[in-house]
């Protein structure tokens, strides 16, 4: 298996178009793994407390429109 400093060599020897896609790359996995986080607590209710607290301020007026 990998480590993190074999994958930090490999990346500085990227030539800056393969780098570039790397990036690319990396924004769609990292936002997946985000999304993927958030749903997992989402099932489990670690976001009820914040659910209900920003339901209660906008119920209160503390809220806009974007």
């Amino acid at each position: 298996m990998l480590t993190a400093e074999d994958i930090e060599k490999a990346v500085e020897q990227l030539a800056p178009r393969e780098l570039a896609r790397l990036r690319a790359w990396f924004e769609v996995f990292d936002a997946r793994q985000f999304d993927a986080a958030i749903e997992r607590g989402a099932r489990v209710g670690k976001l009820d407390a914040h659910a209900a607290e920003a339901i209660s301020a906008h119920r209160a007026g503390l809220s806009r429109e974007f």
